[in-house]
């Protein structure tokens, strides 16, 4: 923009000059807009008062100004690569009965870069991160901002004056989690010189945590002869660089083989059955997971997996089991047993029941033969009734 300047009317104004506002490494076009010239001298200072051009003529040996146009009405001369230090105010003087003066000013944007991210605090979990954004000069001072998801992180703001131009930074202190990690968080960087633009940071959390351990069981049942193949799954901020496979209380087979994260032993037999264990170590913290084997000889084999983390009091415990074969047959057997039993009983108590009821029919029979017998002979009967004792 620019802006014109006059001299008082009333003394039939010679000269007049021309604001200029340019951006730091442009060309600014400074000129001198003349009224009435005669032909009298013309002088170009610059801030320093120091003499640029004597009517058209060079006088200061700064090949970075350069004298474009002198004509009866305007004086141009232009500045390349402008720097904060060539602002001020530049003199256009012209001499004649009584001098004449005016001044155009020189103003110099310094666009920020995009700004910096610097870590103040490093992001632990369950702590605090504590982040710095920087834009360490700008003319005016550049306007920092925090996003996160589309919503703006208030800052602490702090500016400090360099002479010619600013520095600039915005602190934030946000709570973390072990899922804050990889957040995407950016800053911006707002200014005149940059025309409604705007200067970007990405930044990614980068939240620090201690190891989990997990070990992935075999799938199926494992028998004698067969391989066990044994994988330990670790996670961490930053990932453990080695994992140690080890038996509690014993040593690992000699057919045993390590690749990585995963433990190999092939030919299983019962010498094999105990307790394997995967740990795991950063600098936050360490964690290991068990698994417990048992091998059973010509029987069908049944492995038990108990694993539980040390790092996780509250881990779930994962149990594999299965019911022997010979517990079921023997569960069936007694039900069958039952059953026997209960038809035994039932047949027992039916003849019973019977057998009563033939009894009674022939005891009815007797007495009937006998009240018979006493109405065909009379009181007779009675007396020749005889007990006998078998």
């Amino acid at each position: 923009h620019s802006l014109l300047i006059r001299v008082d009317a009333s003394h039939c104004q010679a000269v007049q000059a021309e604001n200029v506002t340019v951006l730091e490494g442009g060309t600014a076009q400074i000129s001198c807009r003349l009224q009435n010239y005669d032909g009298s001298i013309v002088v170009i200072q610059n801030p320093r008062r120091q003499t640029l051009f004597f009517n058209g003529t060079r006088a200061l040996k700064d090949d970075r100004f350069q004298m474009v146009l002198f004509t009866q009405r305007l004086v141009r001369i232009t500045l390349t690569n402008v720097s904060v230090s060539d602002e001020g105010g530049y003199f256009c003087q012209l001499y004649t009965d009584s001098t004449h003066h005016q001044v155009a000013t020189l103003s110099v944007l310094v666009p920020p870069e995009t700004p910096t991210v610097e870590v103040k605090q490093e992001a632990v979990e369950g702590g605090e991160a504590e982040l710095t954004c920087v834009s360490p000069r700008s003319k005016p001072a550049a306007t920092l901002r925090w996003m996160r998801k589309g919503r703006e992180i208030a800052g602490v703001v702090s500016l400090q004056d360099n002479g010619k131009t600013f520095s600039v930074s915005s602190t934030i202190r946000i709570p973390v989690e072990r899922k804050d990690d990889g957040a995407a968080l950016s800053c911006e960087a707002f200014h005149p010189a940059l025309n409604g633009q705007k200067r970007i940071r990405h930044y990614r959390l980068d939240v620090y945590f201690a190891p989990t351990v997990r070990i992935v069981p075999p799938a199926g049942i494992l028998r004698e002869g067969d391989s066990l193949t044994l994988t330990c799954s670790v996670t961490g901020n930053p990932l453990p660089r080695n994992t140690q496979w080890s038996k509690i209380n014993d040593t690992l087979p000699e057919r045993a083989e390590i690749s990585g994260t995963t433990l190999q032993i092939s030919r299983l037999s019962q010498s094999h059955n105990g307790t394997y264990l995967c740990q795991a170590q950063n600098d936050y913290g360490r964690a290991a997971d068990h698994y417990t084997l048992l091998v059973y000889g010509d029987l069908p084999t049944h492995t038990i997996c108990l694993s539980c983390s040390s790092s996780d009091p509250g881990a779930v415990v994962e149990t594999h089991s299965a019911v022997p074969y010979a517990v079921i047959g023997g569960v069936l057997a007694l039900l069958v047993f039952t059953v026997i039993c209960v038809l035994i009983v039932t047949i027992w108590c039916s003849v019973r029941q019977k057998g009563s009821y033939l009894t009674h029919e022939a005891s009815g029979l007797d007495e009937h033969g006998e009240v018979q017998e006493a109405f065909l002979n009379g009181n007779d009967a009675s007396q020749g009734k005889k007990e006998y004792l078998l």
